[in-house]
C-alpha cells in the first residue's frame, strides 16, 4: 500500500523539517500545531528552509512553490482522519505523547494507517500501548536538520506488525530517499545510545574546569575530524532535548553514564537551551540579530 497522504503533529525544528521533506517528494501533507502563533512560526520556518535550499540551488523556484502548496496547516486534530501515515514530532515528554496517540487512535479512520513517533529516546512500546492498534505503531526517528541529514532510525516494538515495518521502511527509503537503520525498542535507540554519553561526558569535563568549551570542541573537531564538537552539537540539538533523552535513558538502564549532570540541569532551568533561543554553551544572539 503506497502512502500518499501524510500528517505531521508538531511544527517545531523537527516537525517542520519532516513536513518539508514530505512536501518536496510530492506528498499531500497536513501539519498540525496546537495554536495559530505556533503554526505561523512553523510555516515561516519551512519557508526559510526552502529559501535556503533555493539559494544553494538544491531546488528550483517552481519546486519550492510546489512544495509549499502541498502543505496544509491546521489547529484542528480531527482533520487527520484520512491520513495514511501520521508522524508525531511534539515535545519529548512521554505523557504528552501517550495522550496524543490515544487521541489519534480515535481520530484516524483507516485501520491500516501507520501511527509513528519521531521520539529520540522513549521506548515505542510505551507509546503504542496508549492505542488500541499497537501493531500499527512504530518509531520513525529523523535527524536535525531533516532536509539535510539522510539517516532515519526505524524502531518497531514487540507489537509492531511486519507489514507496518515494511511499509514504513519503503516510505523512508524509496519515497523520502533516506538511509534506514533498524533499532531494537530500547530508550535512546542506536544513535543516542552512543551520542548522549559522549555529550554528557563533555559537559562534565567543562563543569569540572578540566578544559574550556572551545578547547573541548576544537579537540574533537581538529583531533577526531568531527564536524562539530560535543558542546556545539548539544547547542544545536537543544539542551532541554539532551536533558530529556538522558533522563529517559537513565530511567530505562540506571547507568551512571546516562545521568544528566547538575550543570546541564541548571542551564535548562535558566533557559539556556542553545541555538533555539540564542544562548547555551555559546552565545548566538549576535548572529541572530
Amino acid at each position: 500500500m503506497t502512502i500518499t497522504n501524510v500528517g505531521v503533529i508538531g511544527c517545531g525544528l523537527m516537525g517542520s523539517g519532516i513536513v518539508e521533506v514530505c512536501a518536496r517528494e510530492n506528498l499531500d501533507v497536513l501539519c498540525y500545531e496546537m495554536n495559530q502563533p505556533a503554526l505561523d512560526a512553523g510555516r515561516a520556518r519551512i519557508e526559510r528552509s526552502l529559501e535556503r535550499a533555493l539559494k544553494h540551488q538544491k531546488i528550483t523556484t517552481l519546486e519550492a512553490e510546489t512544495a509549499l502548496n502541498r502543505i496544509r496547516f491546521t489547529t484542528d486534530l480531527d482533520t487527520f482522519a484520512d491520513r495514511e501515515l501520521v508522524i508525531e514530532a511534539i515535545i519529548e515528554r512521554e505523557q504528552d505523547k501517550d495522550d496524543l496517540f490515544a487521541q489519534l487512535d480515535k481520530i484516524v479512520s483507516s485501520p491500516d494507517a501507520i501511527l509513528a513517533s519521531n521520539t529520540s529516546s522513549i521506548p515505542i512500546m510505551k507509546i503504542a500501548m496508549a492505542t488500541r492498534r499497537p501493531e500499527h505503531v512504530l518509531g520513525i526517528h529523523f535527524f536535525n536538520p531533516v532536509p539535510v541529514l539522510k539517516l532515519v532510525e526505524l524502531v518497531p516494538s514487540l507489537m509492531t506488525a511486519t507489514e507496518t515495518e515494511q511499509r514504513a521502511r519503503a516510505f523512508a527509503e524509496h519515497r523520502l530517499g533516506k538511509t534506514v537503520v533498524r533499532s531494537q525498542d530500547r530508550a535512546g535507540f542506536i544513535v543516542n545510545s552512543l551520542l548522549i554519553p559522549y555529550i554528557l561526558s563533555a559537559i562534565r569535563m567543562l563543569d569540572s574546569g578540566f578544559a574550556s568549551a572551545e578547547d573541548i570542541d576544537n579537540g574533537m573537531v581538529l583531533g577526531c575530524a568531527h564536524p562539530l564538537g560535543p558542546l556545539q552539537l548539544a547547542d544545536l540539538i537543544g539542551l532541554d532535548t539532551i536533558k530529556a533523552i538522558a533522563e529517559a535513558m537513565y530511567e530505562e538502564f540506571k547507568e551512571p553514564l546516562y545521568s544528566a549532570p547538575p550543570f546541564l540541569l541548571r542551564m535548562v532551568e535558566a533557559g539556556l537551551l542553545g541555538r533555539k533561543n540564542g544562548r547555551g554553551f555559546y552565545d548566538y544572539r549576535q548572529n541572530q540579530a
